[in-house]
């Protein structure tokens, strides 16, 4: 989101305001409730679970929800991560949400260290959340930015990145675990199946946004019945480069509770 102080600047509230969602998750708010401008403290309608980052200034994730929530967490019980405003989780009736913002990484350095203990803790956080909410007769849904793209049809540039955090083969195989050990389903994939993209993320560097060379890896993972009742799932692009208020894009999802009942 490049900080929601800033999106709102450009054209997040409008968006927010138009929006018929009934959960809406954040990431890389980059600010705590008190830093937020006047007209995000109080969002009427909505009931919203922030996260911020121990460390000022960095990522950030949150929740909101239409419906009231029965219960909330910060982080999934990892003394490193959290505090670091990279999780938040949130129940509703006969749903768990949860918004998540994986580390980016960074070949080489402390950075792609970070991510690969986020992705080792995390997983394990991910089978075991849906055994519990299996067990309780509950769906999930985890959304966000998880910083990989999966297969070549996931970026337009795969031959130059596969050297490159994000696409790297040992990032692209544990996401396969979390599709097929953990038993997720990447309900925008299956509904358009082969196609290149539909990118999330676009660099702000030259023409990334206009020549459409982007990255999807922003993905709604959930599990197995709710997947099933997914009748639309698409990216929000803005028209234009000038109208984009973050270098992502909205990617949203509908489904059709009344088939779990």
């Amino acid at each position: 989101m490049n900080g929601i102080r800033a999106a709102a600047k450009k054209g997040f509230l409008e968006w927010l305001a138009g929006t018929d969602a009934d959960v809406l998750c954040l990431q890389e708010v980059r600010a705590e409730a008190g830093q937020f401008p006047a007209e995000l403290r109080e969002l009427p309608g909505w009931h919203a679970l922030w996260a911020p980052a121990a460390a000022k200034g960095r990522a950030g994730v949150a929740v909101l929800s239409r419906t009231e929530p029965q219960r909330t967490q910060i982080g999934f019980g990892s003394a490193e991560f959290d505090n670091s405003g990279r999780y938040a989780e949130m129940d509703i009736p006969g749903l768990t949400v949860a918004s998540l913002y994986l580390p980016s990484g960074e070949v080489g350095t402390e950075r792609q260290e970070e991510k690969e203990r986020f992705m080792a803790e995390f997983l394990v956080h991910l089978t075991d959340l849906r055994a519990r909410a299996a067990a309780d007769g509950r769906e999930v849904v985890i959304c966000g930015d998880w910083n990989i793209a999966h297969h070549e049809v996931d970026l337009k540039n795969w031959k130059a990145n596969q050297k490159s955090a994000g696409f790297l083969p040992e990032e692209r195989a544990w996401l396969t675990r979390v599709l097929d050990e953990a038993g997720y389903v990447d309900v925008v994939r299956r509904l358009h199946p082969g196609q290149e993209g539909p990118y999330s993320w676009w660099s702000y560097r030259g023409r990334a946004f206009d020549n459409d060379t982007g990255w999807r890896i922003d993905y709604l993972m959930a599990s197995q019945k709710l997947a099933d009742s997914c009748s639309k799932a698409h990216v929000e692009r803005a028209a234009t480069h000038a109208e984009r208020w973050s270098d992502h894009a909205p990617v949203t999802a509908v489904f059709d509770l009344d088939q779990l009942r």
